[in-house]
């Protein structure tokens, strides 16, 4: 018989169980633990969708309970107030209005301050914001109306270009807001005592709508009535309106002269015939 070594059996065994176990670890390979772990993410991310999925469909139903944002209104940006209410002041396309009050409105999303402007040729009231300042002048001084009416006295400067050259020359000195331009207009194209006669009617227009602010400025700056002031004006453009109103009266007496030429001669024969 054998001699029967534990050792042995014992290396036997044990070496067999370790290679084994280190059979089963080489068969997992790297690319397959990549795998699998690429599977549990994706069943994650599907279980994370549902979850969201519910979610959305909650918040949804809520959605409508819920109450509205409330905007935000922005402010314009502060600028010094260069005008009060009750103040005259000179917008060049309009002319010569007065400041009502001054509102806070909204415009775009956008609290914004602005002047009321009435204008009484138009028989309206305009809205300026306070950024737009710059558009308006104030009022004209004595020394500037006195030089202005220097330059209404001065002789005409009348280029020779073509008419309509010159009327956009006049409207932009009209729109420009400036009052010695617009006595310069006012002078260029005043034809005296044969307005309706010499001029057409486009220069007429420029003609009235310059005379008339020139006139109304003139008419707060000085303080005088309307027909002061159109006296004024008139006798520094030297148009003599009261020898046009004596020539009309003039005529007047000359329709009515006949008849009573006719009533005298009818006396005198009365006379001669009592003699």
């Amino acid at each position: 018989m054998k001699k029967i070594n534990l050792k042995s059996i014992l290396k036997k065994t044990f070496n067999k169980k370790v290679k084994k176990k280190v059979k089963k670890i080489k068969k997992v390979e790297p690319k397959k633990i990549k795998k699998i772990v690429k599977i549990k993410v994706q069943k994650k991310n599907k279980t994370k969708q549902k979850e969201a999925e519910k979610n959305v469909s909650l918040r949804i139903s809520k959605q409508n309970e819920l109450k509205p944002e409330i905007k935000k209104i922005k402010k314009q940006e502060t600028e010094k107030k260069e005008f009060k209410p009750k103040d005259y002041v000179v917008y060049p396309k309009h002319g010569v209005g007065q400041i009502l009050s001054i509102n806070a409105k909204t415009i775009g999303g956008i609290d914004v301050q602005c002047y009321d402007i009435k204008f009484e040729k138009d028989k309206a009231v305009g809205l300026l914001p306070i950024n737009k300042q710059s558009f308006l002048r104030p009022l004209a001084t004595i020394n500037q109306v006195n030089k202005c009416i220097s330059i209404l006295k001065s002789k005409p400067k009348i280029k020779r270009s073509m008419w309509s050259r010159r009327a956009q020359e006049y409207e932009q000195k009209i729109t420009s807001g400036k009052i010695y331009e617009l006595a310069e207009v006012v002078r260029d194209l005043n034809k005296g005592d044969d307005i309706m006669i010499d001029q057409s009617y486009s220069e007429r227009q420029l003609f009235e709508k310059a005379y008339e602010r020139i006139l109304t400025e003139f008419q707060i700056i000085l303080n005088l009535s309307l027909e002061d002031t159109q006296k004024k004006l008139d006798k520094a453009l030297k148009r003599n309106l009261e020898k046009s109103q004596q020539n009309i009266q003039q005529k007047v007496k000359a329709n009515q002269q006949p008849n009573q030429e006719t009533e005298e001669t009818g006396n005198l024969d009365n006379e001669t015939e009592e003699e």
